[in-house]
């Protein structure tokens, strides 16, 4: 790997979009770091460098949303999401370098195609089970692309949660699955000297970028934002999937 003043020019706005978005957002739009910078790394070296970004992230935004989250849905969440890092493992284990490319792209188009989609059906009220199998779901995709927020965003909207609990929520139910996800990327060999050599001149930048989302939270129309997290996670999607089916 080639690291030089393009990868970070690269890297660094990645990581800082990351931190707004985990830090002010819910975390729905933080894959998208992963799925841009796995158009200049392989996939797997891509999920490895930002783990660590990813739970630096977490520890710095528990602070100013400590206990201001929604318990009983988050203690649902958390119970689906670890069996779901499980499956993740088991993908993970077998999977090459271009069914991650697709798996990503999916992921992230699918996201897009969601929240844009006509009609209130995903905002009705979604029974506990549900919200069981979102957890699940959300621990699976974030195993293998960092991409865990859509499910949760389906089961939380739908629960009529205030922004604030929302945002709550998601870091600690992201907080423990990323912690949960460390070991099995260690065994795997996910992480590497090189990655998490990266991980320490891009630590700033994940600091920086919580710490604005936390104050962007009250600020920055969402609206203004999702809307530019579409368009990248358009692009980087339909290029993920062109890079593995060519």
């Amino acid at each position: 790997m080639n690291f030089d003043l393009g990868f970070f020019a690269i890297a660094a706005p990645a990581v800082v979009f990351a931190g707004v978005s985990k830090g002010g957002f819910g975390s729905g739009a933080a894959f998208a770091s992963a799925a841009i910078l796995a158009l200049v790394l392989p996939p797997t070296e891509a999920l490895g460098l930002m783990l660590p970004l990813l739970m630096l992230i977490d520890l710095a935004t528990l602070r100013p949303y400590w206990k201001r989250w929604s318990w009983p849905d988050a203690k649902v969440l958390i119970a689906g999401g670890l069996p779901g890092v499980a499956l993740g493992v088991a993908l993970m284990a077998v999977a090459n370098e271009d069914v991650l490319r697709f798996l990503i792209g999916a992921v992230a188009l699918g996201f897009v195609i969601w929240r844009l989609w006509p009609g209130e059906a995903r905002h009705k009220a979604l029974p506990v089970w549900a919200g069981a199998l979102a957890g699940v779901a959300a621990g699976f995709t974030s195993f293998i692309s960092h991409a865990g927020g859509p499910p949760v965003a389906v089961y939380l909207l739908s629960r009529g949660v205030g922004k604030t609990a929302y945002q709550a929520t998601t870091v600690l139910i992201f907080w423990i699955i990323n912690i949960a996800k460390a070991v099995p990327y260690a065994v795997l060999g996910v992480f590497t000297l090189e990655t998490l050599w990266l991980d320490l001149w891009l630590a700033p930048f994940a600091l920086i970028g919580a710490w604005l989302g936390v104050r962007a939270h009250d600020m920055v129309s969402e609206r203004v934002f999702f809307g530019l997290t579409y368009v990248l996670l358009s692009l980087t999607g339909a290029r993920l999937i062109w890079d593995a089916v060519i």
